[in-house]
């Protein structure tokens, strides 16, 4: 807690120092007795139940902080995970939507919402879907927004991130409408009847931005099923990285993307040039003196195009570039 975690991180670092206290009670020791053998032996054996090694290296991660506040506080003498190495893991490419199946998803939700008789939870599920996507934000990031974290006249919101961060993530002008449609139709209904519940839920319950049909703050696996509804192979966090890709796609910057996202590592948002492959194919089609393709317009003269501009556009197109033969009885070099 004192280093300002999410009350899940805390609760999954708890449940890794109870898996790793029971291994040592069937050892004969205690935590504050464990030594680098100890350690050795739970890496073993979560290797031995199949346990992923990003996820071990999770669990190796909890014990390093653990013992270096024993350490710090003067409890124990010697850290038994300072000579242990981390599991190697495969840096897994996150899973992302074309934009075509974005556009469609929030586009659903858009006639939904549109609708002269849509009910307020219509209005809710469009507003959080926009979010979402046009902010990256995480689900529990959603979740922890109060209504005063918006400033939508400045078309932004006030987010609060791992270990407490906050920063702020801009929005465009659709995610504002449909956040503004969604207070001013949506959400008074929707507080109207947590005033006449039985439960009086507290006033920060009552602050949070999204609410449920009983007026209650709505939680993570509740913003999970809403996406799946939406479409079976998206996610919360599979739209937050649709939206990191799609801007490194459309030549966004990666510090950019870093601040938005809340990444504490420019390392982490280096992944999503990977997923955007079609567009560095084309830089180099385009710069690289040997590129396979070039880019040409119908008209002869018309000024190079940048690379940010590449999207399909009527009257432009790539083509191979074409070698004549050499006339008869010429010389060929």
């Amino acid at each position: 807690m004192e280093k300002g975690l999410r009350p899940l991180t805390c609760e999954a670092y708890l449940g890794d120092l109870r898996i790793f206290s029971e291994l040592l009670e069937d050892r004969n020791a205690i935590l504050i007795t464990a030594v680098e053998a100890d350690v050795s032996a739970f890496l073993d054996h979560l290797r031995n139940h199949n346990i992923d090694s990003r996820s071990a290296a999770r669990k190796l991660s909890c014990l390093r902080g653990f013992y270096k506040w024993l350490l710090l506080d003067h409890r124990i003498h010697h850290d038994p995970t300072v000579n242990i190495e981390s599991p190697k893991a495969w840096k897994v490419l996150p899973k992302s939507l074309a934009e075509p199946e974005v556009t469609e998803m929030l586009e659903r939700a858009a006639m939904a919402a549109s609708h002269p008789q849509a009910k307020a939870t219509a209005l809710r599920d469009r507003a959080i879907l926009e979010l979402l996507y046009a902010g990256g934000l995480r689900v529990s990031e959603v979740t922890g927004l109060s209504v005063s974290d918006l400033g939508l006249d400045f078309g932004r919101v006030q987010v609060r991130g791992k270990g407490d961060k906050e920063r702020i993530v801009p929005l465009g002008r659709t995610a504002v409408q449909a956040l503004e449609q969604y207070l001013r139709e949506g959400r008074p209904h929707l507080d109207r009847i947590s005033s006449v519940r039985k439960k009086k839920p507290t006033a920060q319950d009552r602050s949070r931005l999204f609410l449920s049909l009983r007026g209650m703050p709505l939680t993570r696996q509740w913003i999970w099923s809403l996406v799946k509804r939406s479409n079976r192979s998206a996610s919360p966090h599979g739209l937050r990285h649709s939206c990191a890709t799609h801007m490194v796609e459309h030549g966004a910057d990666l510090r950019s993307v870093q601040m938005m996202l809340g990444h504490a590592d420019i390392s982490t948002t280096q992944v999503y040039t990977h997923l955007a492959l079609g567009r560095l194919k084309a830089v180099h089609r385009m710069h690289h003196p040997r590129g396979a393709r070039r880019v040409v317009d119908s008209a002869p003269d018309s000024p190079a195009l940048p690379v940010s501009r590449l999207a399909p556009r009527p009257g432009l197109h790539l083509v191979e570039p074409r070698i004549e033969p050499p006339a008869t009885g010429e010389e060929t070099r």
